[in-house]
């Protein structure tokens, strides 16, 4: 009868350092590119238009576009209103700007343009983040679509297509 317990007790005790194991192991098991670029955009603070600092953590847990562009771009130019006006279409996605510009520029051209979603202020630190991304020769405009999940879905390298960007939005929940 006492054999009983003590088996109950080793069987209990193996299961559990199994499953410790197990989790253990996820933990420590590498995060893809993309995951690890979702992650890095995250943990970015960066000037908005007016030079304060914000965390773009804030933004976590939500569906965003965030679209890396420049006042000098002229392809980042001509989307900007697209974007602007898809902002109330796609709510609840977030559409995030991170400009590669100075916060001087990028204040200008949003009140100029009547930007109202967020605007950030990279200046060349983008570069990095669009490397990490994919983007190896730093080309702009670059956008990045971003499920609930947090997971990197696409990326779009030039102009926007809109009707592609609208299809991609709505598989997002199959994505």
């Amino acid at each position: 009868m006492k054999k009983r317990p003590i088996f109950i007790f080793v069987l209990v005790a193996v299961i559990a350092a199994s499953v410790g194991m197990l989790i253990s192991h996820q933990r420590a098991a590498p995060q893809t590119p993309e995951a690890r670029a979702i992650a890095n955009l995250f943990a970015q603070t960066m000037p908005d238009v007016n030079g304060k600092p914000q965390a773009l953590s804030q933004w976590r847990g939500k569906p965003m576009i965030i679209n890396f562009w420049a006042t000098w771009c002229a392809p980042c130019v001509e989307e900007m209103p697209e974007l602007a006006a898809l902002q109330a279409e796609v709510a609840p996605v977030q559409i995030v700007g991170i400009g590669v510009d100075t916060q001087e520029n990028i204040a200008r051209f949003a009140e100029k343009m009547h930007i109202y979603y967020p605007l950030y202020v990279a200046g060349t630190g983008a570069t990095d983040l669009l490397r990490q991304f994919g983007n190896q020769a730093g080309g702009l405009p670059f956008t990045v679509l971003v499920g609930l999940d947090g997971n990197l879905k696409k990326v779009y390298l030039g102009r926007l297509n809109f009707d592609e960007l609208r299809h991609d939005l709505a598989s997002l929940k199959s994505m």
